[in-house]
């Protein structure tokens, strides 16, 4: 059965889709742009505070799914200048410590609301 993941945490999906989905204890993480959770707001700020807030938002849609950062199997970034890509590798690396989960960094021409990045994720359940 699927479970679909719904937090508070972070940002609430503003269409037809769930934060998660969690099948045979393997979780979806949605993409996640660096919008802070329960702010109308958007405002992009900095690249290094838009990779703090986007990976803190696939934190807390994975916590509600019953997993963590440590879980983490694979990680899709999309960002919108690879010029951005030293700063957020940097962040990546700090957030991820010695966790190192399969990636791939995907260049797009522009994401929504004028952020320049936004991340997706697989994870296992923790056991």
């Amino acid at each position: 059965m699927i479970q679909y993941i719904r937090t508070e945490n972070a940002p609430l999906p503003a269409g037809h889709y769930s934060q998660a989905t969690v099948f045979n204890n393997m979780v979806f993480v949605a993409g996640q742009l660096p919008i802070r959770p329960g702010s109308s707001e958007k405002i992009p700020g900095t690249i290094e505070e838009q990779a703090k807030q986007v990976l803190s938002n696939v934190e807390q849609v994975l916590l509600a799914a019953n997993s963590d950062l440590n879980h983490v199997l694979r990680v899709t970034i999309y960002i919108s200048d690879m010029e951005l890509w030293g700063a957020v590798n940097n962040i990546y690396t700090e957030i991820f410590g010695t966790s190192k989960p399969a990636r791939a960094i995907v260049p797009v021409n522009e994401l929504h609301y004028g952020y320049s990045i936004e991340v997706t994720a697989i994870a296992a359940v923790k056991g």
